[in-house]
């Protein structure tokens, strides 16, 4: 549990990473908390998760809060642009060879004190060091004023392997409505991470160098139009309400729809986007929605992060998942993120 720091922080979109900011300057509230503030407190943590061959990582289950809501309704308004559409272009890991993905699963202890897991995104940022999921993926909703422990990101995660490091949380950064309010549509986080570690030939931890350089990052984009097609990419898992289980959450699914605007009565969500997707709740909360997403180069545009999903028809299958809306101040949240410096979990 950490103590809370927060501030209400005047964040300019005039960025100098940010392509095409909105002509007019932005202000959001910046709700800024500590991860893992020193070096020690990280390699703790990244020890706790490979110690044992990773037996922490893998003994975690699929986070289960919020998965899914009973009703929504779509289409009509309740979203409407802030500033001019906007984007920063992704990036590609400096590595030669196929790009690793940038999709993986944060892994945290939640409330009940046991280990479990939503999925992530790494972004492009200043330092090569920014995830982003959804904010109650880092946020403890089930606890006053805390965030949820030993927060880490795992890119590729696949049956116990971390093929391209982890990478212990540092500092997150939301939206104020949200940390302070519940407002789910603001549910939405960047963590701003330390370099990676492995583990050692000697059973200790080895640096690994910075997320970016290893995977890369996504590109981000805001207030941009309802009925854009975007691909979402997560770990699903859990049950449909029919009790059959399509997906187990050990591999990264996708499926591919056109954004609506949505309101979310239960989550007080009444600026919220939806798409056509057969994900379960469990497991992809923070599955990324990828606007103009290029398969051979596995790059796109982060566009919308799941935090729940709605069965509309009444047949026992989830169909939809929801979003915040991107807009403006989702924009001066990341760009407080994308220049916060991180640095290496072990010293030299």
């Amino acid at each position: 549990m950490t103590n809370r720091t927060l501030g209400a922080l005047a964040v300019s979109l005039l960025a100098s990473l940010l392509v095409a900011a909105p002509t007019a300057a932005v202000s959001a509230g910046v709700a800024t908390d500590p991860l893992a503030s020193s070096q020690a407190a990280a390699a703790e943590i990244a020890t706790f998760w490979l110690s044992g061959g990773g037996a922490n990582l893998a003994a975690a289950t699929p986070y289960s809060v919020q998965t899914a809501v009973d009703k929504i309704t779509t289409g009509g308004g309740g979203i409407s642009p802030d500033t001019k559409p906007g984007s920063t272009p992704p990036s590609l890991p400096a590595t030669t060879g196929t790009a690793p993905t940038t999709a993986g699963k944060v892994f945290f202890v939640g409330a009940d004190g046991q280990p479990h897991w939503c999925t992530g995104t790494a972004v492009q940022s200043q330092y090569r060091n920014v995830v982003a999921t959804a904010a109650h993926c880092v946020y403890d909703t089930e606890r006053f004023d805390s965030t949820l422990d030993k927060w880490v990101f795992v890119p590729g995660y696949a049956g116990g392997t971390i093929p391209s490091g982890l990478y212990v949380g540092k500092q997150l950064f939301g939206h104020y409505d949200f940390d302070a309010y519940r407002d789910y549509d603001r549910d939405y986080a960047f963590v701003v991470v330390y370099e990676g570690v492995v583990p050692s030939p000697t059973g200790g931890l080895a640096n690994f160098g910075r997320l970016g350089d290893n995977v890369g990052g996504q590109g981000l984009a805001w207030n941009q139009p309802m009925g854009s097609t975007v691909d979402v990419f997560g770990y699903p898992a859990g049950q449909h309400p029919d009790g059959k289980r399509p997906y187990t959450g050990e591999t990264l699914e996708s499926s591919r729809g056109r954004t609506i605007t949505a309101m979310a009565p239960s989550l007080k969500g009444e600026n919220l986007q939806a798409v056509d997707s057969p994900f379960t709740g469990e497991g992809s909360l923070g599955s990324a929605w990828m606007l103009r997403y290029d398969k051979a180069s596995g790059r796109g545009y982060l566009n919308g992060l799941t935090i729940s999903v709605a069965d509309t028809d009444a047949d026992l299958r989830y169909d939809t998942s929801l979003s915040p809306y991107f807009d403006g101040e989702l924009a001066a949240v990341y760009s407080a993120a994308s220049t916060h410096w991180s640095g290496a979990v072990l010293p030299g």
